[in-house]
Formats: C-alpha cells, sequence, structure tokens
C-alpha cells in the first residue's frame, strides 16, 4: 500500500475532498502531481489522524531572539527562527480504527470494509492505540503533515489547494497523555487523548 496521490486523496471522507488535518510520517515524502505524499505505507512508515472528535489544532510561534536595549533606548532584536508548537486533542476517541486490520485499495485509497468488518473511528484514520504506539515509537523527530487553510505556503493556484497537505514540518513529541475515558463491550475502548508537538 505505498503512498500516491490517488491514495491520499482516496483516504479524505469530506465533502470537498479535503484530507484529515494531521498526518504522522517518517520520512518527509514527495511531492506527487503537486501534493505532498508520505513515502511507504500507512500504519508502518506513516499514519493519518483521525478527526473523529478531535478538538481544535492549537498554533503557537516560538520566536527565538535576541533582544538587547541600545543606548539611546530603542530595542534592538536579533532574530534567530521561529519555531512552531502545535497541540490538539480527542474526546472518546475509539481505541482502535476498526474491527480488524484497515484493508485499503492502492490505487483508490478506498478503506475496504469485508462483510464482517466494522469501522470504529469515521473516517478509518488512527485510533488511540496508534497514536500511543506513535508516540512510545518515536523518541527522536518525524515529519508531520498539515491540512488546513494556510494558501500562502502555494505560488501557483493558491486558492484551489484546501483538497491536499499544505505544510509539512519536522517535530518532536513534547507532551502526550490519555485516559481510557469508556471500556467498550467486546470491540473496543474510547480515549481522550492530547498530544503537543515541537518544531526541531
Amino acid at each position: 500500500m505505498a503512498a500516491t496521490s490517488n491514495y491520499i486523496s482516496g483516504r479524505t471522507k469530506y465533502s470537498g475532498g479535503r484530507p484529515q488535518a494531521m498526518l504522522f510520517s517518517e520520512n518527509p515524502g514527495k511531492i506527487e502531481n503537486g501534493f505532498h505524499i508520505p513515502e511507504g505505507e500507512e500504519f508502518e512508515d506513516f499514519i493519518i489522524l483521525s478527526d473523529h472528535n478531535r478538538k481544535d489544532l492549537q498554533f503557537k510561534s516560538n520566536r527565538i531572539e535576541e533582544k538587547v536595549r541600545t543606548v539611546n533606548g530603542r530595542m534592538r532584536s536579533y532574530h534567530i527562527a521561529d519555531k512552531l508548537s502545535i497541540s490538539t486533542s480527542w474526546d472518546n476517541l475509539p481505541s482502535r480504527a476498526s474491527s480488524s486490520d484497515i484493508s485499503i485499495d492502492e490505487n483508490s485509497g478506498q478503506t475496504i470494509v469485508g462483510a464482517n468488518d466494522l469501522l470504529y473511528t469515521v473516517d478509518s484514520g488512527a485510533g488511540g492505540v496508534d497514536l500511543l504506539n506513535w508516540y512510545e515509537n518515536h523518541q527522536g523527530s518525524f515529519w508531520v503533515f498539515l491540512a488546513y487553510d494556510k494558501f500562502t505556503n502555494f505560488s501557483e493556484n493558491k486558492y484551489s489547494k484546501m483538497g491536499q497537505y499544505n505544510e509539512v514540518i519536522e517535530m518532536v513529541f513534547d507532551d502526550f497523555q490519555y485516559n481510557v475515558s469508556k471500556r467498550g463491550m467486546g470491540t473496543h475502548d474510547f480515549w481522550n487523548v492530547s498530544l503537543s508537538l515541537e518544531e526541531v
């Protein structure tokens, strides 16, 4: 199930063809047909985070600079870089995305649901255990793909890019917390998950 632009487009579940807001990847990916695409296979090399009961994405810019007041009383700033912090959380996120391993069509990106399979996250995105597994296996940096309206990231046709990831940032976990809010009846639990990320 190597990712392609068709694969990523097919994984969207919402009107207008917008992808889920966040994707975690072990690599910065590539640009294919104008789309940012992670390389590798889903649930191995990257995970698409579910928008199921996700709260708002919170962004904070951390300006790294040295400020000095000069002899005439004016402030002088030596700007080094701006680094981004992102945080978000989920309420009652299913602990797993489905009742069995998700099968996804390689070409179209459409989720294949067997006769006895059930999807638990509304968009077949990562469940609570998938998020925890990513956290436990990534002590260092990884890449975060973001899909929100930041049209200034594009130089051409910038007002028609809502249906794709528009920003890829190398980040590390700053914090990860979860609690089991409801234990299910033999199928899955519901988790409350919060995480925060910091740009490297």
